[in-house]
């Protein structure tokens, strides 16, 4: 079996390498889905898709990473190595179930260590009916400003405005304003989108071409950011539907050890969102019974997870920064989002396995 840092990557160049060197290792195809961008070493980009399994099985289970780009590094680490991993594989072939790994869902960002995609959307807010009227975030609009100062780092006038927001409304209250989704400031954190990016409308086309013939599909989407360094909290994916619910705790709950939290009810670290990526499974694959979750690891508290994205935007809103800020800045990022120690990849890859044959045995019950 392969060596669990081994399978982590320091660049999106490297990790598709090592994602296409695993699928020809395992003798299986990859389908590309080019992006219209180049990479930020001028690298061609793309969302590249492997299918381990018969393309007309009746249990589905879906891998993906880098719906937030540079979460990217954390969830193809984890891609390569189950696609190394043969008892894992041959646990999916004994269950009856195709697995579908989906690297890349927004390859800019991952090549750029930015978490929006190139039209500066948060991918996982863009899954609206745009010829509806979007949700409005009033909060975020207060907030806009002091997010984005002209200059940074932010002054002392700065810091203390956000910290009488948080006094008076509350940590809680602050993170479901700034992380909730906006649709009004193109240039501001967490933008939905007014319109579907390139990464929505692609992973619909990945979802016509492999789930439609399928009973039962499953969905791990593989995230960074949130909770305590190393954890991979299970974030129920769904609707908010209770036998669906039920169903998630059954496969991924471990009679407890490993529950699985949900936005609907606020148990989740994660504050309530919409426009959520994997509503394109019931509107692409409406013949499915859908289960889902997101693996949500934790690297920083949340209060330097926020600046390093408070950093990254301004910095793509001022490239004329200082060569020395704007290197420090994407650091920040990355330390935000991947923690490059070999205990926390075998943190991560031990949890994620764990809900991969989880996730097999659920669909086969």
């Amino acid at each position: 079996m392969m060596n669990v840092p081994e399978a982590f990557s320091a660049s999106y160049a490297q990790a598709r390498g090592k994602f296409f060197a695993a699928a020809v290792g395992a003798n299986l195809p990859v389908t590309s889905h080019v992006h219209p961008r180049p990479g930020r070493d001028g690298e061609a980009l793309a969302m590249d898709v492997v299918l381990d399994g018969s393309p007309s099985a009746e249990r589905l289970l879906i891998i993906s990473s880098a719906c937030h780009g540079a979460e990217g590094y954390c969830g193809s680490g984890v891609q390569v190595f189950a696609l190394h991993d043969e008892a894992w594989r041959q646990k999916a072939r004994e269950q009856g179930v195709a697995v579908l790994y989906v690297h890349a869902l927004n390859p800019f960002g991952f090549s750029h260590v930015r978490r929006t995609t190139h039209e500066n959307v948060d991918l996982n807010r863009n899954f609206h009916d745009f010829s509806q009227s979007l949700p409005v975030n009033e909060a975020y609009r207060t907030l806009h400003p002091l997010l984005l100062p002209q200059r940074w780092p932010p002054d002392a006038d700065n810091a203390a405005a956000i910290a009488r927001y948080v006094e008076a409304k509350g940590a809680g209250a602050f993170q479901a304003a700034v992380s909730g989704g906006q649709h009004e400031f193109p240039d501001g954190l967490f933008f939905g989108g007014t319109e579907p990016t390139w990464s929505n409308l692609t992973i619909r086309q990945v979802l016509r071409d492999h789930g439609r013939t399928a009973g039962k599909i499953a969905w791990i989407d593989l995230h960074t950011g949130l909770g305590p360094s190393g954890l991979g909290e299970r974030i129920f994916a769904c609707r908010n539907d209770q036998v669906a619910l039920e169903r998630a705790r059954q496969w991924w709950g471990g009679d407890g050890a490993t529950p699985v939290t949900s936005i609907y009810d606020g148990s989740s670290t994660s504050a309530f969102l919409t426009g959520l990526m994997w509503i394109s499974v019931y509107q692409e694959c409406p013949q499915a019974e859908y289960t889902g979750l997101a693996m949500e690891y934790g690297t920083l508290p949340f209060a330097e997870v926020t600046q390093a994205l408070r950093a990254e935007h301004w910095l793509n809103n001022h490239p004329e920064a200082a060569p020395a800020l704007a290197s420090q800045i994407k650091q920040q990022m990355m330390d935000a989002f991947y923690t490059d120690s070999d205990s926390w990849k075998e943190q991560i890859v031990s949890q994620a396995r764990q809900a991969f044959l989880q996730a097999a045995d659920g669909l086969n019950s």
